[in-house]
């Protein structure tokens, strides 16, 4: 039984007395179904359990476990979305503007929002089945791609209406988890993959080769920065770049084991790796080819971040983390 069955279970059986005690008819009865279709509502969603982050415009969208999805307009103070239909865990959130936008997660669930994550509808969900939905990109409104665990790759040419299931390479690269989508200009995107691997794109996802790095861990996060350089990390602290585009790989010394989560690229060039325990990796103008550890002092494990005007906005299963 895994943990989560686990959680689910000690959750029902606590949950059991109560009910006993509870005389429901049919509204409410509708209404308690009504209730557990949707998030929960938190008290304090600063300190809401956060997997993943993004920016819609300069609204901070962070979303997480049982469906929550925390909004900030001024990466400061946050508050709840509206409406999100599911008490899913949400691992991947992507936005294309400020309003349009995606979120995946566990029992393959996808969720839309057209009004900067205010509200969102489900577009495809396997209640039960536990397949696992680990990233969501759209190439632009129409086109659009989300991967999760043992190859899993769903496919949508209608902006999420229809999703069909796809294998994006054959043999065993095929069959490997699949982390996370990242893209650059022109066509190019990457998946970051299990076993030091990695699936390349230059059509927008159209089809797709593996390449497999000298790296034995998982690669967990990548980015392709405005001068072509593409970066990608994972377990144990490994960090490797391309100068071509993602053809061929170098590892660069992270100085850490710690494994890395997620990259943020600033306007001046400077690129932020963050990772479990709190590591902070800097690199500062130089294509990545060095990097320097700041590690912070609270050590939490670094889960999401996103960059705005504010600065760096860095998250874990705790919420928001304070500024350092």
């Amino acid at each position: 039984m895994t943990m989560r069955r686990i959680r689910f279970v000690a959750c029902l059986l606590l949950s059991l007395p109560l009910f006993a005690s509870m005389k429901v008819g049919a509204g409410e009865t509708a209404k308690m179904s009504q209730a557990f279709s949707q998030a929960p509502v938190v008290a304090h969603p600063e300190k809401a359990a956060i997997i993943a982050a993004t920016v819609a415009g300069q609204r901070i969208v962070a979303v997480g476990d049982y469906g929550v999805v925390v909004l900030s307009d001024d990466g400061k103070n946050f508050r709840q979305a509206r409406s999100v239909p599911t008490r899913t865990v949400l691992t991947s959130v992507h936005f294309l503007n400020d309003k349009q936008g995606w979120a995946a997660g566990h029992d393959g669930t996808i969720l839309t929002s057209s009004d900067g994550g205010e509200n969102w509808q489900i577009q495809r969900a396997e209640a039960g089945k536990d397949r696992v939905l680990m990233s969501i990109w759209f190439e632009n409104a129409q086109h659009g791609l989300a991967v999760g665990q043992f190859g899993l790759a769903l496919e949508t040419n209608d902006g999420g209406k229809n999703w069909q299931e796809r294998k994006l390479v054959e043999g065993e690269a095929g069959d490997r988890h699949l982390f996370q989508i990242f893209a650059g200009p022109d066509g190019l995107a990457f998946v970051a993959a299990e076993a030091g691997s990695l699936l390349r794109t230059t059509d927008g996802g159209r089809s797709w080769k593996a390449i497999q790095t000298d790296n034995k861990g998982s690669f967990w996060t990548g980015l392709v920065q405005k001068d072509g350089n593409v970066i990608v990390a994972g377990m144990r602290g490994h960090v490797y770049r391309s100068a071509d585009k993602g053809l061929t790989w170098t590892e660069v010394p992270s100085g850490t084991q710690q494994s890395i989560t997620g990259i943020l690229s600033h306007e001046d060039g400077d690129i932020h790796l963050f990772g479990n325990s709190g590591v902070l990796l800097l690199s500062s103008q130089d294509h990545v080819m060095s990097l320097k550890v700041l590690p912070r002092v609270d050590r939490g494990n670094i889960t999401a971040a996103v960059h705005v005007k504010q600065g760096d906005r860095l998250f874990s299963l705790n919420g928001l983390l304070p500024e350092k």
